[in-house]
């Protein structure tokens, strides 16, 4: 017996239709036969027609910033909106906004929904700057900004040659 609750891919002219109906800008792409350009909550994706008759997602969705679509970027410490001339830090609105356009998106459509992007925004790219160089010797790795004052001297100044202290 067949779950109610399993999605039902569409076609993609149903996920078209779809998302019409539910208020997303749904943009022809240009000289591009069965591929749509798709805008809501400032968002945007673009989506095409695979070889089956369902729906294969071009562009990811992502925010948009001076007509571009932003990827997800984090940090660590913090996620940034990065496009091919601009980044800028991740508000909450814009992780919300993504979120939302991404869940609405996969609904129409008749994607799954993965339990772990179902949570929140997953980000396009994780870049970890406390692992950067971390393979090299300590003492080749750079200074880091958390480090202690007294250990980014000593990887500083090698032992026996920095400035003796006056008594």
């Amino acid at each position: 017996m067949a779950n109610n609750k399993d999605p039902q891919e569409r076609t993609y002219e149903e996920t078209v239709g779809v998302l019409r109906e539910r208020g997303f800008d749904v943009l022809d792409a240009p000289g591009t036969a069965n591929r749509v350009f798709l805008k809501k909550y400032g968002c945007s994706a673009a989506i095409e027609k695979n070889g089956e008759g369902n729906v294969r997602i071009f562009a990811k969705p992502g925010y948009l910033i001076g007509g571009e679509i932003a990827r997800l970027v984090d940090k660590g410490y913090q996620k940034f909106l990065k496009t091919t001339k601009l980044e800028v830090p991740a508000t909450a609105d814009h992780l919300k906004a993504i979120h939302q356009f991404s869940e609405e998106l996969k609904e129409a459509s008749g994607s799954v929904s993965l339990y772990n992007e179902a949570l929140g925004t997953v980000s396009d790219r994780y870049v970890y700057d406390r692992i950067k160089d971390r393979e090299k010797p300590v003492e080749s790795r750079p200074i880091r900004p958390w480090e202690p004052l007294e250990k980014a001297a000593a990887k500083a100044i090698p032992a026996g040659r920095g400035r003796k202290r006056q008594a």
